[in-house]
């Protein structure tokens, strides 16, 4: 599905990421980790497309990333739900307005009975009138997720997504990631939450990959 070969990433001139090798499975489950500015958030923007490597072969379904167009990257964008850290919504739409924005852009039909289950899956259903402005922190993840998924993507990316959250909401986010896995869907989380990575390893199979002197190794059995 997504696939790295020896690929480099540099900006002006500086290379961030160096000869960093990957293969991501069908219904594989990542985390990725390292310390703060290693480059996670790159390395994620190299796998939906945002960035494209300065060097080096990246492959996303089959295709050549620096060879596509314009309508190709937006294609396969729609088979990539990504999750930001900072999730940023509409502030004059409503939750469930801006859950069904990916269809809405994109002129595909909104199912009020789906979008209703999804926002009941995410714990959101009471909320699903409510504003940005009025959500709590958590209930803003849940949401950015339900966003991310509403396009049933192959893959889902998530940045950071427990940094803004206390550890029983976290664990909550986790645990949606997790039956999404056990759905069949492919997932990589960002973090440096040694102890999340730890207690998700228990629920699922999961691969951990450390981003260290910008080059991607396989996590040790510290974790």
């Amino acid at each position: 599905m997504i696939e790295l070969q020896h690929v480099a990433m540099s900006y002006s001139g500086k290379e961030l990421l160096t000869d960093m090798s990957l293969s991501v499975a069908p219904g594989s489950f990542h985390f990725l980790t390292g310390p703060s500015g290693a480059g996670k958030t790159t390395f994620l923007k190299l796998c939906y497309a945002e960035l494209l490597p300065t060097a080096g072969q990246m492959m996303l379904f089959g295709q050549d990333a620096t060879e596509m167009g314009r309508d190709e990257i937006a294609g396969i964008r729609q088979r990539i739900g990504v999750v930001h850290q900072d999730c940023q919504f509409l502030e004059h739409l409503t939750l469930e307005e801006n859950v069904a924005l990916p269809l809405t852009v994109t002129h595909r039909p909104v199912n009020p009975d789906e979008l209703r289950e999804l926002l009941g899956w995410v714990g959101l259903g009471h909320r699903r009138t409510a504003h940005p402005a009025q959500l709590s922190g958590g209930e803003r993840q849940r949401a950015a997720l339900a966003r991310a998924i509403i396009t049933s993507p192959d893959v889902i990316l998530a940045d950071e997504p427990t940094g803004n959250l206390d550890y029983e909401m976290s664990l909550r986010l986790l645990s949606l990631l997790v039956e999404l896995n056990r759905m069949g869907k492919t997932v990589m989380i960002a973090t440096h939450d040694l102890n999340l990575i730890r207690q998700t390893k228990a629920q699922v199979q999961a691969r951990v990959l450390r981003i260290t002197n910008r080059r991607l190794q396989a996590a040790g059995a510290d974790l």
